[in-house]
């Protein structure tokens, strides 16, 4: 019987890395960033001022924002032209394609298991928010992100001191100063504003499938008077449950957005400070870095499975109706 042969060159790397790392460490001291709930401002002046928004900055999460976007199109174009090219040959998809086609697959069968006949209708806006959102969550994990940027002076305490590297270039030292970093991209996963946004959209849609679905019969899910002159006492009840369903509903609002906020945020800043108590020693943050990513990876699932599940039951009329149409 043939003895296999070990070969341990991966551990080999792992440690060449770990010495790198430390030796690095030493050199280019980890610093603690500043964690600041808001985004960056990196222009002085605004770009805009619209009439009851006011004035409208260049913020850090926007570069992030363009670059996601690009990233998506590009990733569809060269998926569609896949798609297209073994749509003319062999009608076996490869390469990217494949790919796309295999995750699009799983995703359908996901929506069509809860959403059933009308799997159709919810499929595009799942797939689009959870593939958004996944993206957003996994491009911050990028080296760059929030560790290269502007250097301005500090407002309040925090302050590092600052260290010439030459060409323009500098980094903060662990000494105190009077300088802070502004990164030129940041996560926008971590902005409140960006997660409100997706909140608000998804909700509005989830309406929009319920009338689509139900016609005007979706509004008695929330001002159900069926039986308010029937049955008064029960007809009252059905009544203020239905308000409670419209309480719950604009609820929905601030659960996606501070959940997606609250565990990418909480990410950021136990990253930070993972690395700036370690200091050389750098395979910790790596595998925070690593359970980041499994938490991105998760929260999009999510966010994206419970658009999908209220949208499949926006679908659904309420049990009298069942009972009135049989």
């Amino acid at each position: 019987m043939e003895k296999e042969t070990r070969r341990p060159w991966r551990r080999w790397i792992v440690l060449a890395l770990m010495i790198a790392g430390f030796v690095l460490g030493g050199i280019y001291i980890p610093i603690q960033p500043e964690i600041v709930v808001a985004p960056e401002k990196l222009s002085y002046k605004p770009l805009f001022t619209l009439p009851v928004i006011g004035d409208f900055y260049l913020v850090n999460t926007i570069p992030t924002l363009i670059i996601t976007i690009i990233l998506l199109v590009v990733i569809a174009y060269y998926t569609n032209r896949s798609l297209t090219r073994s749509g003319k040959t062999d009608l076996v998809p490869r390469g990217i394609g494949n790919l796309m086609e295999a995750i699009l697959e799983m995703l359908y069968n996901l929506t069509e298991g809860s959403a059933g006949k009308y799997a159709r209708m919810i499929f595009p806006w799942f797939a689009t928010i959870l593939i958004y959102v996944l993206f957003a969550n996994l491009l911050k994990l990028i080296p760059g992100f929030e560790s290269v940027g502007l250097i301005k002076e500090a407002h309040g305490e925090g302050g590092h001191a600052l260290q010439s590297l030459g060409g323009g270039w500098a980094m903060l030292t662990p000494e105190h100063g009077e300088y802070v970093l502004y990164p030129f991209l940041r996560g926008i996963s971590v902005d409140l504003n960006f997660t409100a946004s997706l909140a608000l959209i998804a909700v509005v849609f989830i309406q929009v499938i319920g009338f689509r679905a139900q016609g005007f019969g979706y509004l008695s899910k929330f001002f159900n008077t069926r039986r308010m002159f029937k049955v008064p006492f029960f007809g009252a009840m059905d009544f203020l449950v239905g308000l409670l369903e419209l309480i719950s509903e604009l609820s929905k609002i601030l659960s996606f957005a501070f959940r997606l906020f609250g565990n990418m945020f909480a990410g950021i800043v136990l990253v930070a400070i993972v690395a700036g108590l370690l200091g050389k020693i750098s395979i910790l943050p790596a595998m925070v870095m690593m359970f980041e990513k499994f938490v991105g990876i998760i929260q999009a699932f999510v966010f994206g499975m419970l658009t999908m599940v209220f949208m499949a039951q926006a679908t659904q009329g309420h049990g009298e109706e069942h009972a009135e149409g049989h």
